[in-house]
């Protein structure tokens, strides 16, 4: 059982962050996300998931005409911005991730399944990169409210990289956090039977 501290830090005092104290992250930090998140089980081992750090302030430039406004100064102001996405191709890997059988051949000329697969392990994925940030001390601020189609052109316009979410990381500033909305009791979410 981790401790209630770890607890706390990953879910019970974790929180989405809307504001960012100046205080950068470095390469390294980055790395360990992955490093740590790439653990994280997918269908198949499938691995869908494609990452990128948007850091600079020429990168986050090219960001900002694609984002609603609502969330332009979050993104603006973090020290870096992850876009979560999806390789279309991600089957293409599955002979070196999952060599035990032809995996390859159940998503090859299936654009539903490798769009239904590749976003949920893809979102999976983003979900353990929140957690991996947590864990070694950082922040997260998650979000939807940007132009997937404008920012697919402008970031992966080979279009074999469709987008999902944007996690702005960093040291969160408290004092921009919104007051903890409620939760579903076990009772209204859960059955055991």
């Amino acid at each position: 059982m981790l401790s209630n501290q770890c607890l706390e830090t990953l879910f019970t005092k974790a929180r989405s962050h809307n504001g960012w104290l100046k205080k950068e992250i470095s390469d390294a930090q980055i790395t360990k996300i992955y490093d740590l998140m790439k653990y994280g089980p997918t269908a198949a081992n499938s691995c869908p998931v494609r990452i990128t750090f948007v850091k600079s302030t020429k990168a986050k430039d090219r960001l900002k005409s694609h984002l609603n406004e609502g969330n332009v100064e979050k993104c603006i102001t973090a020290p870096a911005v992850a876009i979560i996405s999806y390789d279309v191709e991600f089957y293409e890997k599955l002979p070196y991730l999952f060599p035990h059988t032809d995996a390859k051949s159940w998503y090859q000329g299936n654009p539903e399944k490798i769009k239904s697969v590749g976003e949920m392990n893809a979102t999976l994925q983003g979900a353990y990169f929140m957690m991996a940030a947590r864990s070694i001390g950082l922040d997260c601020g998650p979000m939807g409210g940007f132009n997937n189609v404008s920012l697919d052109s402008e970031f992966f316009p080979d279009m074999l990289t469709k987008s999902i979410f944007l996690c702005g990381i960093g040291y969160g500033d408290h004092d921009k956090v919104f007051s903890r909305l409620p939760r579903l009791s076990f009772e209204d979410v859960c059955a055991i039977i």
